[in-house]
């Protein structure tokens, strides 16, 4: 090898590191060798005589000084200079100061005193801050595990001091005036950057999205506190306080709602001893009073195979209904029956009665058509070993059938439903503070704290949740298990749907003024918290009421709400909804899809609004009403009565979008950006109670038996007594679904024989062939046993993976596309409504003639 074709010397090649500094600074204009851009490579390029931290500390001095005057933002004697200082470091000689007119100068120099003392203390923090960097144990690898810890800790003490100068800044962020113009700038970097940083994984992202949501909530409350709030008129005065009464409540239930699920806990399943023999006795109590035996057997024969030593596990069926048959049913099946001479209080009544007269150390408790799984106790008693202080474990409430939304919609299994938000997100944020509540069912509670609380609650109508507030009063803790355990029946239909949540609302309002959690002895902070929110989430309905009725007051009568331009309205109210969108949708998206929340609540706001309002002021109105479960809705119809409130807003909404046009196209003049402005708002909220009408038409349900979708292998056993392998494609207490070889020759009306597995053993039972088509056979049970329908249901509904893959088909959140469907359903609930109408001026017509 000659000495030309010789690889030049290591330390003569120019290095990389110098080579990607020039090139880039030249590309940028930036020829400087010390520029910032120099900086942020040799952060990345193991820089050999100075250490990354520093390197970091004058990047961060070099890029904001320059780039920041370059701007005209700071100038070196300015305020935010001084901040800048106290945490980059300077260099000693100070940067050549801008030209500026000297009055100005005179008032920073003025603030510049005034912030002194904040200057002195962010550097003592600063200085503490360093030493305690230097302090932590991965820079002193010689101390041991103990005095790390220690160092830590300490270290953590600075926590409260760092959290109030970030609060001064965010404040600072927050109220610094911008026209309209700076504030949409502002919206547009804000946008840009929410939408890089939604895309991120893990939590982080989602505390900044948040704190962004946040930042410019902030900014319109201090416009909306400081500079619209200016009134012409008494009548004026009281429409705008209205609606900002309302705008504040939903400022309040933001920033609750961010503290509570911002950090969801995920709980494992804790261990069990592993000596059955050492496992507490459970009474298992099944609730009922009017549904129909139908719906309670398979609640029954599933608590029967709980895997439990038997000596230890006692089903019990309390039935408030006193009917023969039930008792007739838990004599036959073996499980306890207990009843009353009276119905006082209710569910929470009935509970109690059969607390007084069973044993059992711990008590689970399923509504009557709530079906556990085999592995409900093996899953969650594990937790009171783990945590003796623990004295209930609640699982989610999850439905096989749909609800009125899912069902009117069609949206089971695509869009989560309305308590899919609250069961997958809510209570896991509850958890980690500590305050998951008593749902009512699908949970187990230890008999000692609920015999020292007085039982489950009586004074409110939504006794599970002042039954867990009670509990923590005392100092207990509670757990939520997000793994779902058990599953039942949603309500059939909107007026049954409506009823329950109106029980809900009434009786979160009643706990919040005889109990208020932000009162009294017992609770942390984010306890209160967490509970304060989920009442104060009820009072939803006057304030949804007051959107949906807003604009009207501007196009009717000419009354100014909001004493500010519409260009600066719109510049601070975009940015609140579009950022607060995109931070829900990062947090929530799993559970809720965007712009959902206002569906929901638009349906309920009017039946809530008065019962809140009335349990507020007088608690103790107001009674218990049990949910329908089990029904059927033999033909498609619009339900008049319950969406009455939704028309007369329609209606008044519709005119009011009329008048609003037509003021524009007349002659707007200078009032033309504002007329658009609410134009805009009475569309939306036309969307709005155009999807409450496509809810309020009741879609026909024939089935009182629900397919439920599950795959697992089957054999089916054929006439000629010859076996054929098939796979289950879905089930019901009724019949299955089965997956065949196409070749098949089957008749409607043939007997055959099913045989499935539960673990190791396997079962057999007879069906009937309801229809046959290509591989897809359906059949139905025929006679079954006692015996064989417990088999059954412990077989299907009672597995322990029976709702492991519930939510594989719910579709991921994505703002726009939350909004196209909200859109789409509001569009086809007026499709609806005029069917509707054309439909019911026909029957009139056809009776009118007949004779």
């Amino acid at each position: 090898m000659t000495q030309d074709n010789r690889r030049e010397p290591r330390a003569e090649r120019p290095r990389l590191r110098e080579r990607a500094i020039g090139w880039i600074a030249r590309g940028f204009g930036l020829p400087d060798e010390r520029s910032s851009l120099d900086w942020c490579v040799r952060l990345f390029f193991k820089p050999p005589r100075a250490g990354r931290r520093d390197i970091a500390r004058d990047l961060l001095r070099a890029f904001v000084l320059r780039w920041a005057a370059e701007w005209g933002v700071i100038d070196v004697h300015s305020p935010l200079e001084w901040l800048l200082r106290a945490f980059v470091q300077p260099p000693r000689a100070d940067a050549n100061a801008r030209n500026i007119p000297a009055r100005v100068h005179a008032v920073l120099n003025f603030v510049e005193r005034v912030l002194a003392p904040a200057v002195v203390t962010i550097r003592w923090c600063r200085r503490r801050v360093a030493a305690a960097l230097d302090a932590l144990p991965w820079t002193r690898w010689g101390d041991s595990l103990e005095v790390g810890v220690q160092r830590i800790g300490r270290a953590r003490l600075l926590l409260p001091v760092l959290v109030g100068v970030g609060a001064l800044l965010w404040m600072f962020v927050g109220t610094s005036p911008l026209a309209a113009g700076g504030q949409f700038v502002f919206f547009a970097v804000l946008t840009v950057f929410a939408l890089a940083i939604r895309r991120l994984p893990g939590r982080m992202p989602v505390l900044m999205l948040a704190a962004l949501a946040l930042l410019v909530m902030a900014r319109y409350v201090w416009w909306r506190t400081t500079q619209t709030l200016t009134f012409r008129t008494p009548g004026e005065a009281i429409v705008g306080y209205a609606l900002f009464g309302a705008e504040a409540y939903t400022w309040m239930i933001l920033l609750f709602g961010f503290v509570q699920t911002a950090w969801p806990l995920e709980r494992a399943v804790s261990r069990l001893p592993d000596d059955p023999a050492d496992w507490p006795s459970v009474d298992v109590y099944i609730p009922t009073y009017n549904e129909p035996l139908s719906v309670v057997r398979p609640t029954l024969f599933a608590a029967q195979g709980i895997d439990w030593p038997a000596d230890k596990l006692r089903v019990y069926l309390l039935d408030d209904g006193h009917r023969p048959e039930f008792e007739a049913l838990a004599r036959e099946a073996g499980i306890g029956y207990i009843t009353r001479d009276d119905n006082q209080h209710a569910k929470a009544g009935n509970i109690n009665r059969a607390l007084a007269k069973t044993e059992g150390e711990y008590i689970a408790i399923f509504d009557c058509d709530h079906v556990p799984t085999r592995s409900f106790l093996q899953a969650t008693m594990g937790t009171f070993f783990a945590d003796p202080k623990c004295a209930m474990v609640q699982t989610p409430h999850h439905f096989f059938s749909p609800d009125p939304f899912e069902r009117n919609l069609g949206t089971f299994r695509r869009v989560p439903n309305e308590g899919n938000l609250f069961y997958g997100l809510v209570q896991a944020g509850n958890d980690l503070w500590n305050a998951t509540f008593f749902c009512g069912s699908c949970a187990v509670i230890k008999r000692a704290p609920l015999e020292e609380v007085g039982g489950i609650a009586v004074e409110t109508v939504t006794e599970d949740a002042h039954t867990a507030l009670k509990l923590h009063r005392r100092g207990y803790t509670t757990a939520y298990l997000p793994t779902v355990q058990a599953a039942g029946l949603a309500t059939e239909s909107l007026a049954s749907h409506i009823k329950q949540r109106t029980r809900w609302a009434r009786g979160m309002a009643q706990i919040f003024r005889i109990d208020n959690p932000f009162l009294g002895r017992g609770l942390g902070f984010f306890q209160r918290l967490c509970y304060g929110n989920a009442m104060l989430h009820f009072f939803y309905g006057i304030p949804r009421l007051v959107f949906l009725t807003m604009p009207m007051w501007y196009l009717f009568f000419g009354m100014y709400f909001i004493n500010a331009a519409a260009t600066t309205i719109a510049s601070f109210v975009l940015p609140y909804i579009v950022i607060a969108n995109v931070a829900n949708s990062r947090m929530q998206g799993k559970y809720r899809h965007s712009f959902w929340a206002e569906v929901y609540e638009s349906v309920l706001a009017w039946y809530i609004a008065l019962p809140t309002t009335i349990a507020f002021f007088s608690p103790k109105h107001g009674k218990f009403n049990v949910t329908d479960k089990g029904g059927r809705i033999e033909e498609t119809y619009i339900d008049w009565v319950m969406s009455k409130p939704y028309l007369v807003l329609l209606g008044v909404n519709a005119l009011a979008m009329a008048v609003g046009l037509y003021r524009l196209a007349a002659d707007a003049g200078e009032e033309g950006p504002t007329i658009l402005m609410n134009v805009f708002w009475t569309t939306y909220n036309l969307v709005m109670l155009g999807a409450a009408m496509s809810v309020a038409r009741e879609a026909r349900q024939v089935r009182v038996t629900h397919r439920i979708a599950m795959r697992m292998p089957a054999m089916l056993v054929l006439p000629d007594g010859s076996t054929a392998a098939c796979t289950t494609s879905d089930y019901s207490t009724g019949g299955l679904g089965l997956i065949v070889d196409a070749g098949l020759s089957l008749e409607p009306g043939d007997t055959l024989g099913v045989v499935v597995s539960r673990g190791e053993r396997q079962f057999h039972f007879p069906v009937r062939v309801t229809r046959l088509a290509g591989s897809h056979l359906g059949v139905r049970f025929d006679a079954l046993s006692l015996d064989d329908e417990r088999r059954l249901v412990q077989c299907t509904f009672g597995r322990a993976d029976a709702w492991l893959d519930w939510d594989e088909r719910t579709d991921e959140d994505a703002p726009l596309k939350g909004l196209k469907e909200v859109l789409s359903m509001g569009v086809e609930g007026y499709v609806r409504l005029f069917d509707g109408v054309r439909r019911a001026l026909v029957a009139k017509l056809a009776l009118d003639r007949t004779p």
